[in-house]
């Protein structure tokens, strides 16, 4: 069993910056891969970025050259760093971490960029 709690969420104007964190506690060294996806109203959660343990890395297009993510695997946080925001980055930020077999979710914390 994994828990995970997201931190660091709020409202920036377009062109801010922001940082997601997240910390798993439970199982955290059987986790393979962590990351995040977010879900804008009205529309399906979407990948942002994850990373695996050998740090290798996902990242949406749209995010690219602007989010970076990070992992600390011996604490169990994954951080993600959110520059040159926009009022489309507006979704509800979800951390995640995949085991072999089970996946975790966290909340969710709120990010909204206005224009």
């Amino acid at each position: 069993q994994v828990q995970l709690v997201e931190s660091g969420g709020g409202l920036v104007q377009s062109g801010g910056s922001l940082r997601l964190s997240c910390a798993a506690s439970g199982s955290i060294f059987s986790i393979a891969r962590m990351g995040w996806y977010r879900q804008a109203p009205g529309k399906e959660r979407e990948l942002v970025a994850d990373i695996g343990i050998g740090g290798s890395t996902n990242y949406a297009g749209s995010v690219k050259g602007r989010f970076t993510i990070f992992r600390d695997i011996a604490k169990g946080t994954v951080s993600l760093q959110m520059n040159s925001l926009k009022p489309a980055d507006t979704a509800v930020y979800y951390c995640y971490a995949r085991q072999s077999v089970n996946g975790y979710w966290g909340q969710g914390t709120q990010v909204t960029v206005s224009s």
